[in-house]
């Protein structure tokens, strides 16, 4: 009995008031269950009385919630679904029955309702937080009947080597629960308060509704005396039972919806329901917090979801077989020429030959399996590209664990927002990564690529060291390796054209992207490639190839020299060059300080490629000149899937002009259809490959993705159809088949007269006198946006500023559409990774801002 409420109240079940929020009456309805207490129950359900349903969705509410937090799901319902949301007993409308329940009594009344209401068919329960164990427990006894779990923020067990929630140790302590819980409403209000948009007074009041006075919350403090915390709590054998019953729902797909932000059910509950459901999904919503169905469109992720289970298509893997990763390292295993080289003051600071390189792949591979690390562990590396970074990658990929990458130019706080999505094992890093891990309590046991000092291992609490990995390892045998299907990766996007995300690749994809570049560019072991790019950079090994990192700062493209790039090519004698666009700027820029003997090494490299963001044809020519005899390509392509189309700088100037970059026909294998946009700039969902349509560029390829890691939601819009890949880019096919690019579906300006794209409209701006760079954005509400073009000019401006008339007047002759201001500014952003991406969302914020009145502040 809760403490302060000497005689629990009875009272009847009754409907909610009329007029709540988003809430039909119609749904509302009292249900007796006969015998219930040896007496009777009456519980109130929202239902949406769906007449001939072939799915029923069983809403379990938590505590301090009621039925109204499903009342999204009741409103749009999957297909032909009947969706059932309950108030327990004591809770919301139902009876207040003047009893304690605890877990497996709840776990009763459920079943006895649901007998009650004689569901039939297959079910898939939805829960959150004490609502979870419940339904599970539920799921456990209808098992029959169960075809799906859909479960939010809620857990099943509480790690003994860890502290319970801060909040419900708080609340749960003595005199504090009956006061917080019970005498007053601040758990009731606390609850909802804590979400990171705060709801509209009349839904907060709408929450608070059933439990008006502390006769009514009596249940309120009961379900958090109900947590159990201790091993002789009354409820910690049912919540152990529960937790043992989901071995029986192990094959059970499940979808894990979950809030990244939440005081109360952290990630690690998260993790836990992951490894007991190994059938699950999960989205994790970045920033959201407890009340995930208040925060989130429910109804969208559970209906596609519950279509999937239902009918969507499985896409078939490819068949053909592939050799591993480590394949073509392994045959020079016995080669003592150089395999990775690293490079700093213009010279070699160093490097491993294909001999040692192997022998220390295998040796790292069996310190990790001899440490305990296992297949399908995750392994973050914060290691620069070089020499460490291969040993590490090709160990753990060898051994079946995960490699985890993270770009450095998110900074600190985008890269713990990243390992904490990706939830790393074990991190592998440098001395700095691995104080930072340490500070900001990143994810995983950390292994040092340094052998430490004693203080250095206390202060950056090491596990252990790769120079301990290799001692372990010497002379054990390799460990199992990993098959086609198994998990190989997860790489971040760089953020720079949205969010980052985790992007899974299979082993069977991994090489699929391999074979495919291989071809593409006639690779072969006598080449040696210098990797200016940091994606590229891990691609030696698996090539069987040559490479050299330059001397740069790898995440600031823009600081490689043209010296530094001659010296890289002499110290292996290349023939490969791979940059950013960034990169090659100021290697072009530089070009004057080439001595000659620089100059021969760069006139030995037989293949230029430049990509990570759109590369000017005057640009790549410039740098040609500097490597006659390399042919000047550019890949298209995405974290998702690389390469995707590829046009060489002699294909690009026969292609011309046109609306975007032109960025050549898909490569071998590769497939790419366009979804036209509507006049909204939306599309419409019917791909084709009709010449000279715009819209959203979709892909298909055996190297494309696996998947957005913990995103299914992201994941599952971006696979429509299934095997395609959504890229977010908006382009054409022209009538030869070639692809162009004409910027991001999120950039497409809505005008009344039909959207526009803004690729072509920034290259024709940036074709006028004095303007270095452009961005085009629109401003106002969607179909009726503005067209507002902002440019950075040479010279630039002290400060932001309208653009004076005869520049308006040039900017606005040179674009094909009415152009409603030209706003001038010293530069504008652009990403961190490639230096040259537009963040034009950031654009159009600030333009947006200046048109409506706002000072021309910094952009």
């Amino acid at each position: 009995m809760t403490a302060g409420v000497d005689d629990l109240i009875t009272a009847p079940a009754s409907l909610p008031p009329l007029g709540l929020p988003e809430l039909d009456p119609k749904w509302s309805r009292l249900v007796t269950v006969p015998g219930l207490d040896g007496e009777g129950r009456t519980f109130h359900v929202l239902d949406n009385a769906e007449p001939d349903p072939d799915i029923t969705l069983l809403c379990v509410h938590g505590n301090p919630s009621w039925s109204y937090l499903w009342r999204d799901l009741l409103a749009l319902p999957p297909p032909d679904a009947r969706v059932i949301a309950i108030d327990h007993l004591d809770m919301g409308y139902s009876e207040r029955t003047g009893t304690t329940r605890r877990l497996e009594q709840r776990i009763d009344d459920l079943s006895a309702l649901t007998d009650q209401l004689a569901i039939e068919g297959p079910v898939v329960t939805v829960a959150h937080d004490w609502g979870g164990p419940i339904s599970l427990g539920w799921a456990h006894r209808h098992r029959d009947q169960l075809i799906g779990m859909v479960l939010s923020n809620t857990a099943v067990h509480q790690p003994t080597d860890d502290a319970a929630p801060t909040i419900i140790r708080i609340a749960r302590s003595g005199p504090l629960l009956d006061t917080v819980a019970v005498k007053t409403s601040t758990f009731v209000r606390g609850a909802v308060e804590m979400s990171r948009r705060r709801p509209a007074a009349e839904v907060r009041d709408a929450y608070l509704a059933p439990y008006a006075s502390a006769e009514r919350r009596a249940a309120v403090g009961d379900f958090v005396a109900d947590i159990p915390l201790e091993p002789d709590h009354p409820s910690a054998s049912g919540l152990d039972d529960v937790a043992a019953g989901l071995e029986d729902l192990a094959d059970v797909p499940a979808l894990l919806l979950w809030g990244s932000s939440d005081p109360v059910f952290s990630d690690r509950y998260l993790h836990d329901l992951e490894q007991r459901l190994p059938r699950a999904e999960t989205h994790r919503f970045a920033g959201a917090r407890h009340y995930v169905p208040e925060e989130v469109h429910l109804a969208e992720a559970v209906s596609a979801w519950i279509g999937q289970l239902k009918d969507e298509p499985q896409v078939t893997a490819e068949e053909i077989e592939r050799v591993p990763l480590w394949e073509y390292l392994e045959r020079r295993a016995g080669d003592d020429d150089l395999a990775v080289v690293e490079m700093a003051e213009g010279a070699s600071s160093r490097q491993i030959t294909f001999a040692e390189l192997a022998a220390d792949v295998d040796r790292v591979a069996s310190g990790l399996h001899e440490s305990g690390v296992r297949p399908g562990d995750r392994v973050a590396l914060l290691v620069p590209p070089g020499v460490d970074l291969s040993v590490s990658l090709y160990a753990c990929w060898k051994m079946g664990a995960v490699a985890v990458f993270v770009d450095a130019g998110l900074g600190v706080r985008g890269i713990g927002s990243a390992l904490r999505s990706a939830a790393p094992d074990y991190l592998i890093g440098i001395p700095r990564a691995l104080v930072a891990a340490r500070v900001m309590d990143w994810p995983g046991k950390r292994i040092a690529v340094e052998a430490p000092s004693n203080a250095g291992r206390k202060v950056q609490g090491i596990w252990t060291s790769l120079d301990e990995l290799r001692q372990l390892g010497e002379g054990q045998p390799t460990p199992p390796q990993p098959g086609r299907d198994d998990l190989a990766v997860v790489v971040f996007t760089s953020g720079a054209t949205g969010p980052a995300k985790g992007v899974r690749y299979r082993h069977r994809q991994a090489q699929a992207q391999r074979d495919v570049l291989m071809r593409l560019y006639d690779i072969q072991a006598t080449d040696r490639l210098v990797a200016a790019f940091a994606p590229f950079a891990l691609y030696g090994p698996a090539m069987g190839i040559s490479s050299v990192v330059p001397d740069m700062e790898l995440t600031s493209p823009g600081t490689l020299d043209a010296p530094a790039l001659a010296e890289a090519a002499k110290a292996i004698d290349a023939t490969l060059v791979f940059a950013s666009p960034a990169a090659l700027a100021n290697v072009s820029a530089t070009a004057d300080s080439l001595s000659s003997l620089q100059r021969i090494a760069l006139g030995r490299v037989r293949l230029l490629m430049s990509a990570g963001a759109p590369v000017p044809p005057a640009l790549l020519e410039r740098a040609s000149r500097l490597m006659p005899d390399a042919e000047a390509h550019t890949p298209y392509g995405m974290t998702e899937v690389l390469p995707v189309a590829d046009i060489s700088l002699g294909e690009i100037f026969e292609a011309g002009d046109g609306n975007g970059v032109c960025v050549g026909h898909p490569v071998h294998g590769v497939e790419t259809l366009i979804d036209p946009l509507d006049g909204q700039g939306r599309p419409i969902g019917e791909p084709g490959t009709d010449a000279d349509v715009t819209g959203e560029v979709l892909i298909k390829a055996a190297h494309v993705k696996d998947g957005y890691d913990r995103l299914w939601l992201t994941q599952h819009r971006s696979a429509q159809p299934p095997g395609y890949h959504r890229s977010g880019d908006v382009g054409r096919l022209d009538d030869t088949g070639r692809l162009w690019i004409e910027g991001r579906m999120a950039h497409v300006i809505a005008t009344e007269n039909g959207p526009l794209t803004p690729v072509g409209i920034e290259h024709a701006v940036q074709s006028v006198d004095g303007v270095a760079l452009a961005a085009a954005v629109g401003v106002g509400p969607e179909g009726a946006q503005q067209l507002v073009v902002v440019v950075a000019t040479s010279p630039a401006p002290r400060r932001p500023r309208l653009a004076d008339l005869a520049l308006a007047d040039r900017v606005r002759a040179s674009v094909g559409a009415p152009v409603a201001a030209v706003l001038e500014v010293p530069a504008l952003p652009v990403d961190k990774r490639h230096n040259s991406k537009i963040d034009r969302l950031r654009v159009a914020e600030w333009a947006a801002g200046v048109l409506a009145g706002g000072r021309l502040g910094p952009l």
